[in-house]
């Protein structure tokens, strides 16, 4: 947060100024302004048909999966639950090999510090151009809390009014992503650390053949933490907004036996929301996920 936020008082002219700030806040003319131009929508393909050779993002990323590596070669290579974090190993990584998309080290999202291994990135992507835009929106959410909690309106409406106004971000936020070309998500996973290397064997060969999204990745056993505490595993899909292919890896997790085993639903997560640092019990109150296994998904015809 910048620190001109404690400036805040709530007299009546500068509530009613920033109401209005957030009110007029647009969306499509920002990224146009900061000269994103809206793009057609993908069309849908086949790449198992129409690919005439394979892809690897991470190509030379010696945490990831290597076309010239067999599948049980790489799981050997670096099974989750012996190899170690550290700045070399930060993730283990396997990508979709039909499906292109720009090269890790030519990604935007090299840039954002902790996310450098978020979903490889579809060309064009503005990703810089959404961690802007998005705390910058963020920014008027914290002033637009501030200010309804010195309003002296009853909590009632003022809890109404925040929970609106964090919806509204939310929406600008998702509609900023997808106008840039970030419209990366993942389903998440968590598993026991002893399970770990035969869930990440399920979900590699799943995400190489094709069958789940165009990626997928597993956090490294970390020296610091409880060796009891359980471990995460990120499955990409292409767009948070297609809300059919969602739907379709998600049900193919169930499949594969890795979705609701312990009776507890899983949570989707769109890339840009982790570029701006949404994350669980953030400042802003805003959810940080924006479907969960419990939700209906359309089924594709």
């Amino acid at each position: 947060m910048d620190s001109d936020e404690s400036d805040f008082y709530g007299d009546e002219e500068t509530t009613s100024n920033l109401l209005q700030r957030v009110a007029d806040f647009d969306v499509d003319e920002w990224a146009l302004q900061q000269r994103v131009h809206p793009g057609r929508p993908l069309q849908q393909t086949d790449f198992l048909e129409e690919a005439s050779h394979l892809h690897n993002p991470y190509s030379g990323i010696p945490y990831a999966w290597q076309l010239t590596e067999t599948i049980d070669q790489f799981l050997s290579r670096l099974p989750p639950s012996t190899t170690d974090q550290t700045l070399e190993v930060p993730w283990i990584y396997i990508c979709n090999p039909y499906i292109p998309r720009v090269h890790k080290l030519e990604s935007q999202g090299q840039f954002s510090k902790g996310n450098e291994d978020e979903a490889p990135e579809e060309e064009g992507s503005k990703t810089a151009i959404v961690a802007q835009g998005g705390l910058e929106r963020l920014h008027l959410v914290s002033k637009f809390i501030e200010g309804m909690q010195r309003s002296g309106k009853g909590k009632s409406v003022v809890d109404k009014e925040i929970r609106k106004e964090q919806k509204q971000a939310v929406d600008d936020i998702l509609n900023l992503a997808h106008l840039a070309k970030v419209r990366t998500g993942k389903w998440l996973l968590f598993c026991p650390a002893s399970e770990v290397n035969e869930m990440w064997e399920i979900v590699a060969k799943a995400t190489a053949n094709n069958e789940l999204g165009i990626a997928a990745k597993v956090l490294p056993r970390s020296p610091l933490e409880d060796p009891r505490k359980d471990r995460i595993l990120c499955v990409y899909t292409a767009d948070f907004r297609d809300k059919t292919d969602v739907g379709r890896v998600l049900q193919t997790l169930r499949e594969l036996r890795l979705v609701e085993a312990r009776g507890r639903p899983i949570y989707y997560k769109p890339d840009a929301f982790t570029y701006i640092g949404i994350s669980s019990g953030n400042a802003w109150g805003v959810r940080a996920s924006i479907y969960s296994s419990t939700d209906v998904f359309p089924r594709r015809a």
